[in-house]
């Protein structure tokens, strides 16, 4: 919903609804770890609200809507030149970067996705919906949860099948994210010649095959950027390795992707976790929550 405050300032209000499968716990996760971040790249909370059923969050008011309404509308996708792209990437990775390692917590947002990177006035990217995020203490490595809650293609595999998180957790999705951005594609779809392949496989075939400017969003016909955009293709099927430890830290990627001309690992052949691949624990139809376009559905996992 969208507010205006006694002094006028716009600000969005997200309401929880009784149909939601967020409860009270992800509600409350949310405005806790939410008011102890600061970052630019984060999205803003102002205050919240509880009465009785109501449960509210007050947040900054993001004009441009979310990535998503962009990337994958052939009108809108025009507004995304590469610099605003480079931009983008940029923002998503300092805020990202600042989750894991420079904030007074260390952590895991769990959740990350074009619907869920804000734009505001200036098409500047935030990380917004904190209701999955976890803290990590200091030092640790990974956590594990017999509850897992996730949209798929996101997800990596050990999150999906094992229950298993970490910081390299987001960093998959991030390399999801990534793909998505220089190639405009959604994550639900099938390509290739013989139109069999997911989004992954398909960015890590045309790669392997010299081929990589194939995958880009055709709006971005600047020849000049060919170099960065295949380095920012080879970056992102990095960090969808199927074995977490292959994968780059925010670190390591914030790195490479300042620096266009260093050398760069070979990536293997992504994994893209399948519906069919997870072992699922039965729900009610109205316990299960329809995604935008360019996901696929939200629910519950039993970890195997």
């Amino acid at each position: 919903w969208q507010g205006l405050l006694p002094g006028g300032e716009e600000v969005a209000v997200k309401k929880l609804s009784y149909s939601s499968t967020q409860g009270y716990a992800e509600f409350e996760n949310e405005v806790l770890l939410t008011a102890k971040l600061q970052h630019v790249n984060l999205v803003r909370l102002l205050g919240f609200c509880i009465d009785e059923e109501e449960h509210m969050l007050v947040y900054e008011f993001m004009p441009n809507n979310s990535l998503d309404k962009y990337l994958f509308d052939s009108v809108k996708r025009l507004q995304l030149n590469w610099r605003k792209r480079v931009e983008i990437i940029e923002g998503v990775t300092q805020g990202l970067l600042y989750l894991q390692k420079y904030s007074r917590l260390t952590v895991i947002h769990r959740d990350l996705k074009p619907s869920n990177i804000l734009l505001d006035s200036g098409m500047n990217p935030r990380i917004s919906d904190f209701g999955l995020a976890r803290i990590f203490v200091r030092g640790a490595e990974e956590a594990n949860t017999e509850r897992v809650f996730a949209t798929i293609g996101y997800a990596p595999p050990e999150y999906l099948n094992e229950g298993v998180y970490s910081a390299k957790s987001d960093v998959f999705s991030f390399g999801v994210l990534l793909l998505q951005i220089i190639s405009g594609k959604i994550i639900a779809s099938v390509y290739g010649e013989q139109k069999k392949l997911n989004l992954l496989d398909y960015a890590y075939e045309m790669w392997k095959d010299g081929r990589g400017m194939e995958v880009m969003d055709s709006s971005l016909d600047d020849s000049r950027s060919s170099c960065k955009l295949m380095t920012c293709l080879q970056i992102s099927l990095l960090c969808v390795q199927g074995n977490p430890e292959d994968r780059p830290s925010m670190a390591d990627v914030a790195f490479m992707l300042r620096n266009y001309t260093a050398a760069l690992g070979i990536p293997l052949r992504p994994v893209f976790p399948r519906k069919d691949d997870v072992t699922m624990k039965r729900m009610p139809t109205n316990d299960l929550q329809a995604c935008p376009e360019d996901e696929t559905i939200w629910t519950e996992l039993e970890a195997r």
